[in-house]
């Protein structure tokens, strides 16, 4: 501060909190009157009190500028002045003090400060009072010194209360007084009102002690509740956001689908991407469609050819266009015709059976990635998780980096996904069937706890069910009821046996399937990439004629009784 100036503004080394830094540290005792005083800003000057031996803080109550402009004009009106009963004062206080630890930053230096100031009142070091009139207004601050002290004390006054924003971060008008008339004025005003004034500081530390978050007397199940806000408030706030644009004509507006859309933002913008894999039948393109409505930029959408037709009122051309929200279109099978004409323009993917592309070494699956490079991806499936855990990484990297991921405690996916791979790998499946079983469930929960929880939207339709079932049942949406599987029983004749057991042992063993891995007879050379391309086809025709031939269940092959699985009618 320059010595010749007696104005503090907050401005550069000019700063109230600095030079009570310096006049503080030096007194004996400390008064100050005030109109606002936030206790959860006093850790920015209680270190310079320690020494101070006596404190005095007065505060003006209700001196808000709301309701400092209302009382201005009652006044005026009727010529009388209003002021609090000391029961009303305590209660004002009290009031004051919730609002202001409910505003304040929940963090250490703020608790600290509140407990000093609460452990100051109870050893007398500090005292609060509240002035019961509604007019006073005034910042004054009074510094006494010791006897023997250059002199016998300093008032500070101007536009600054004893907060945060008024010691450091508001531009303020403060003056230092050094002259003894000033001195003493102040402090006979002050003695004057402080003798009138109300004791507010049980009060403040009950208030403080049993109605803010400084409580001692927390359950288990309040901080549940606290945990669950703090997690979900995001959410919270946004509950209104969702459906302000256009909505079809007998649209129902869902709980469940408005959620969905509110988690699977959060999580796009959050992370890139986000799996949105609802069960079957619970409106996973509606759901996308509504997401897409509120993201920036444009959206591109690639699903199969069947679900992109004109002909279907359920594609995806229809319901973008019933909740108009613009996009582009394209089958899975023209990948390359939109590499040709450039990705640039497109904000969002939005991939369709999403789990077509858990195989990382076809050709398909480096187009697309190449596609999704940069882009927020949606990935819409219903059955992320086939075969291995690499089914999952695959469709990760579409949006995350593999080995650099943003996925709480858990940078390196590679070797993550690895090191579950690797489990399964030591088993055989048939050897070590129910260990294999196990494994393959402890893999999965896993994941679902490590990476999915974070990432993806899925819900069955019995939770939707439980949660939301005020919403859809008066919605009248209504669920079918599933009944469970019944084992139908077919008897096969020696005769029927051994045809059946044949044509097993064709299918699974004679059969070459040449006509789908044509290039593995080429004399030419071919990538190892084409090379696998073409011997996953031929594999996947074998098992889906081996599905189509044997049913479920059936082992041996040489068993006389065929069990089938169907509903019972």
């Amino acid at each position: 501060m320059n010595p010749g100036l007696s104005f503090i503004t907050n401005e550069e080394n000019q700063s109230l909190k600095e030079r009570f830094g310096v006049l503080i540290r030096n007194s004996s005792s400390f008064d100050c009157l005030v109109g606002y005083f936030y206790s959860s800003g006093f850790h920015a000057v209680y270190p310079s009190l320690e020494k101070t031996e006596k404190i005095r803080i007065l505060i003006g109550i209700g001196t808000g500028r709301q309701t400092f402009e209302m009382i201005e004009k009652a006044n005026r009106q009727t010529q009388t002045v209003f002021d609090f009963s000391h029961a009303e004062t305590k209660q004002e206080i009290e009031n004051l003090v919730e609002q202001e630890m409910t505003e304040s930053e929940d963090n250490r230096n703020v608790e600290d400060g509140v407990n000093t100031f609460i452990n100051w009142i109870r050893n007398g070091k500090l005292e609060i009072k509240a002035y019961p009139s509604r007019k006073i207004h005034a910042k004054i601050y009074i510094m006494t010194f010791p006897d023997g002290y250059m002199d016998q004390g300093r008032v500070i006054t101007g536009s600054s209360n004893f907060t945060r924003s008024g010691l450091v971060d508001n531009l303020e008008f403060n003056v230092e007084l050094q002259r003894p008339e000033d001195y003493a004025f102040a402090l006979n005003k002050f003695n004057e009102l402080w003798k009138n004034s109300v004791d507010v500081s049980e009060k403040y530390i009950q208030t403080i002690q049993t109605k803010t978050w400084l409580t001692q007397n927390i359950t288990p199940y309040q901080l549940y509740l606290k945990f669950l806000y703090e997690y979900f408030k995001d959410e919270l706030s946004q509950a209104d956001e969702v459906f302000i644009k256009y909505l079809p004509r007998e649209f129902k507006k869902l709980e469940y689908q408005e959620q969905a859309v509110l988690n699977a933002k959060k999580i796009l913008l959050e992370y890139g991407g986000v799996f949105v894999s609802d069960v079957v039948g619970l409106g996973k393109t509606y759901i996308s469609a509504m997401l897409a409505g509120q993201l920036d930029g444009r959206t591109l959408v690639i699903a199969p050819p069947v679900l992109l037709g004109k002909s279907n009122p359920g594609s995806w051309p229809h319901v973008f266009s019933d909740f108009r929200v613009p996009a582009d279109f394209e089958s899975l099978g023209e990948l390359d015709e939109l590499l040709y004409k450039g990705m640039e323009r497109y904000t969002n993917i939005i991939i369709d059976e999403a789990h077509r592309f858990r195989t990382e070494t076809t050709i398909t699956y480096e187009k697309l990635a190449e596609i999704c490079r940069g882009k927020r991806v949606i990935l819409v499936t219903a059955t992320p998780y086939n075969n291995t855990p690499q089914d999952i990484l695959s469709l990760l990297k579409l949006f995350q980096k593999a080995k650099k991921s943003t996925i709480p405690n858990l940078p390196d996916l590679e070797a993550f996904f690895g090191s579950l791979a690797k489990k399964l790998k030591k088993l055989d499946r048939k050897k070590d069937h129910e260990k294999y079983i196990d494994t393959v469930k402890e893999n999965a929960r896993e994941i679902r706890d490590k990476v999915l929880k974070y990432l993806m939207v899925r819900r069955t339709r019995t939770e939707i069910e439980k949660y939301f079932s005020n919403d859809i049942h008066k919605q009248g949406v209504k669920f079918p009821q599933m009944k469970k599987p019944a084992p139908l029983f077919y008897e096969l004749n020696d005769t029927e046996d051994e045809i059946f057991n044949k044509t097993i042992d064709l299918i699974a063993n004679q059969f070459r399937y040449a006509r789908y891995m044509s290039m593995l007879y080429y004399e030419g050379k071919i990538d190892q990439l084409e090379m696998q391309s073409q011997r996953n086809m031929g594999s996947a025709v074998r098992n889906t004629r081996m599905r189509m031939a044997k049913p479920a269940a059936l082992e041996p092959t040489d068993r006389k009784a065929v069990t089938g699985v169907g509903a019972p009618s």
